[in-house]
């Protein structure tokens, strides 16, 4: 008995594994990143009843399929289905180009996955469901640091990981409605974060008080209680914000004046005597008192052009911020020392000490200078990234949560924390400063903003105006899975851009109920039904609502 040629084994081998899986169907049209396909309704039905969760899933909107192009396997999304005619068993779907992988010689199976196209196929190609397997390759790491968030959809055991240079690299937006699970979400990417970086710099910005309850075994957490921001670190325009309360013509007036004191007030510090050519954004200490004794004595002035209203205008705000009990984490007597070296190391956790994210809760500050809180934190991040370029390189990441209410649609170049937090959205990534987004309105954020954001992680999406913004922002071969946000599920979300290879829809892991943020919805069947303990209740509330204490 001859023994059959070894290259006749190989070929037959190769036809086995390739005749294993039939076909859905063909390619009908091609046409750059999208093109259209021809499904054999029999075959799909055949399909649905596979094994293989991914394998069944075939054909529906948002699924995979994959064509053989020479020796590489094409994967692409179904964008879009259709009856080819009404009593038709064809059905034609739009689809769109993901990228290629190699096919394995013998067993035909897709290794080596990569974003892009370099080969098209012909019209009249054979189209093939994906498999698990495929799906474990296409979202294969790696070997790209990177984070696990969840799994695959519809799989149960295809892990979805996000790279972490890239997607910090070139800033992130986590967008969905509330109730769909979005200050979890945030606080497991967070969480994951600080697992593969111990030593790492990250500043959340929190408006609610929700995520101290989440890290507080691995973050320093700061509120009006031991935030202690110095007043001085402010610089002129933050500082008309707080003080100023004209508008036009008169806060033109009172700028000036305000201008003028404050560069003398920071010119008596010694620091501010050593600098050659001292400017009012220099980050000089000064006391309020030397500032109303400024704006005093010019008011004095025999040489003084005009009334004495705009003087007294500043002058009072100024005292009145200083006697305000509220204000006592940035306007304090106590916080005139020169502590800047000590806040930026509390606040960047340069060292980390085990502890590398700071939950800044800004829900006890005054609403009126909440803003200006914001701006100084995000403008110090970004000024110390600038002045810090010639030494060893510690990249910060500054998260803000509702950041809707920092950067809106409206006005949001006209505030001082709009404009910087836009500015680092187009200049971050170049000086080491990461943002991340988190908004259940992305279409109230300033236009651009969402653009600039290299990774969009989108969880469900009730309105159409905020749908059709993120559509706007995201990459084109995203278009089948942005149809399915409208139907996602608690703790579902799609991911695109720079952070995965393709884009992807995420059931994200569950966290332990000790690192989830206090954002739980009140439950009114259960909570309406207890009783007792009123009267203390509401003395309690009314002593802590008249001291304007937590």
């Amino acid at each position: 008995m001859t023994e059959m040629p070894r290259s006749e084994v190989f070929d037959r081998a190769r036809r086995d594994a390739r005749d294993e899986q039939e076909p859905i169907g063909f390619v009908l049209a091609v046409a750059g990143s999208s093109s259209r396909v021809v499904f054999d309704r029999a075959a799909l039905m055949g399909s649905a009843d596979d094994e293989d969760l991914v394998a069944a899933s075939a054909g529906q909107v948002g699924s995979q399929i994959k064509m053989r192009v020479g020796p590489a396997w094409l994967v692409a999304n179904v964008r879009s289905l259709a009856l080819e005619g009404v009593a038709s068993d064809r059905i034609v779907a739009d689809i769109d180009f993901l990228g290629e992988g190699d096919e394995e010689r013998l067993t035909a199976k897709l290794y080596n996955f990569r974003r892009g196209v370099t080969r098209y196929p012909v019209p009249g190609c054979d189209v093939f469901a994906v498999t698990t397997a495929d799906l474990k390759q296409v979202y294969a790491a790696e070997d790209r640091a990177s984070i696990g968030i969840g799994t695959v959809y519809p799989t149960r055991d295809v892990r979805a990981s996000l790279y972490i240079d890239a997607m910090l690299g070139k800033h992130f937006a986590l967008v969905g409605s509330t109730g769909t699970g979005k200050s979890t979400t945030a606080a497991l990417i967070l969480h994951r974060i600080c697992e593969l970086a111990p030593q790492g710099h990250v500043v959340m910005i929190d408006p609610h008080g929700e995520y101290a309850a989440a890290f507080k075994g691995n973050g320093a957490l700061f509120d009006v209680s031991n935030l202690a921001m110095p007043y001085w670190l402010m610089n002129f325009e933050e500082h008309c914000e707080v003080f100023l309360t004209t508008q036009g013509s008169e806060r033109q007036v009172d700028a000036d004046i305000l201008a003028k004191c404050l560069l003398a007030a920071r010119a008596k510090n010694r620091l501010g005597q050593e600098i050659a050519k001292l400017t009012v954004d220099a980050p000089i200490p000064y006391l309020l008192s030397d500032l109303t004794s400024l704006i005093q004595n010019e008011m004095g002035k025999m040489d003084r052009a005009g009334d004495t209203a705009p003087y007294l205008r500043v002058k009072s705000k100024v005292e009145e911020i200083k006697a305000d009990p509220r204000y006592g984490f940035m306007f304090s007597g106590m916080l005139v020392a020169d502590t800047m070296a000590a806040f930026l190391a509390r606040i960047f956790r340069m060292p980390g000490e085990g502890k590398p994210i700071s939950i800044v809760d800004v829900s006890g500050v005054p609403s009126d200078i909440t803003s200006v809180v914001v701006a100084v934190l995000a403008r110090t991040t970004f000024d110390y990234a600038i002045w810090s370029r010639n030494e060893p390189q510690r990249p910060v990441l500054l998260v803000c949560e509702e950041a809707h209410r920092y950067i809106p649609s409206s006005g949001g170049a006209s505030s001082s924390v709009g404009r910087i937090l836009g500015r680092i959205a187009k200049e971050g990534r170049k000086y080491g400063v990461s943002l991340g987004l988190v908004t259940q309105r992305p279409s109230d954020l300033a236009e651009g903003v969402l653009s600039q954001c290299g990774t969009i992680i989108a969880m469900r999406l009730n309105n159409d105006r905020d749908q059709a913004f993120v559509r706007a922002a995201m990459p084109e071969g995203a278009r089948g899975f942005l149809d399915s946000i409208p139907a996602l599920r608690n703790r579902e979300g799609i991911v695109c851009g720079e952070g995965v290879s393709i884009p992807i829809r995420v059931s994200f892991d569950a966290l332990d109920e000790a690192k989830r943020p206090a954002s739980s919805d009140p439950l009114f069947s259960e909570l309406w039904c207890e009783s007792g303990g009123e009267d203390q209740i509401i003395s309690r509330t009314i002593a802590r609502w008249r001291a304007q204490g937590r």
